[in-house]
């Protein structure tokens, strides 16, 4: 009789399962920048904010921007003033690329937030901070609320007052450069059903008209998590539809860079 044993099922299982996971992590890895490549494809070229010397960079909008930062600390560049969301890694990939031009990044989003409601902190928390680089990330709340938190605003509200804002900004700062990203959910991830559909796509729109109309250099952040979904599903780039993951703060991070040179 064989002296040789049969091979354990249960560890060869585990075996293909990790040797198909590390393939899959691999290619994972490798596709990551395609995923916002092909997002960005159908935009228009050539539009990028060149980063100059001592620039102010504001991120601005709700809790995907607010991502748990530490209000008490105003600091410029600091970790825990910029969050655990995409600002930070964003910032922290801009300070590695840009060190000779020391720039000074801030992050006042605040979780909840509308549009309205960032117009009535506006003074302290962007006009007084001068800054050369706007970023907003606003819009999933405006549309949100109105299905969980009795706001009555609606796509007309949304675009008036996004409109008002960006005006009132830019007179009083008449050299900033204006980034706006478009808002985004995943449908079928706990917080994000059907009924959020069609109704929140003309959020997304206008968010991208206000970016044309302003001049402002647009972030396709549906089309990038739409692309992404190729790769990985849902609840792995998002809690619940709207926040993102590890995975996916740094998937926005990547999209958000492009945009800057």
């Amino acid at each position: 009789m064989s002296s040789i044993k049969p091979p354990d099922m249960k560890e060869q299982t585990r075996r293909n399962f990790l040797r198909l996971f590390s393939l899959g992590t691999a290619a994972t890895a490798v596709n990551m920048p395609a995923i916002v490549s092909a997002a960005y494809a159908k935009e228009k070229k050539g539009k990028k904010i060149r980063i100059q010397k001592e620039d102010i960079i504001l991120f601005q909008g709700d809790s995907i921007t607010d991502a748990g930062r530490k209000k008490d600390d105003k600091d410029m560049n600091s970790a825990v003033a910029l969050g655990r969301g995409y600002a930070c890694n964003a910032t922290s990939q801009m300070l590695l690329q840009f060190a000779d031009k020391h720039i000074a990044v801030y992050n006042r989003g605040i979780s909840g937030n509308k549009v309205y409601q960032l117009a009535e902190r506006w003074e302290a928390d962007c006009l007084a901070l001068k800054p050369n680089v706007l970023s907003m990330l606003v819009g999933v709340n405006d549309y949100w609320h109105t299905l969980v938190n009795n706001y009555k605003g609606t796509i007309e509200t949304y675009r008036n007052d996004y409109d008002a804002l960006l005006k009132r900004t830019k007179e009083n700062l008449p050299g900033v450069q204006l980034i706006i990203g478009e808002p985004f959910a995943l449908n079928k991830v706990k917080a994000v059903d059907d009924k959020w559909f069609p109704d929140f796509d003309a959020y997304r729109k206008t968010a991208r008209e206000i970016a044309e109309a302003h001049n402002a250099v647009f972030i396709p952040y549906q089309r990038v998590f739409d692309k992404a979904l190729e790769q990985a599903p849902g609840a792995y780039w998002t809690t619940d539809g709207v926040h993102p993951t590890l995975a996916g703060a740094q998937l926005m991070a990547h999209a958000w860079l492009q945009a800057v040179q």
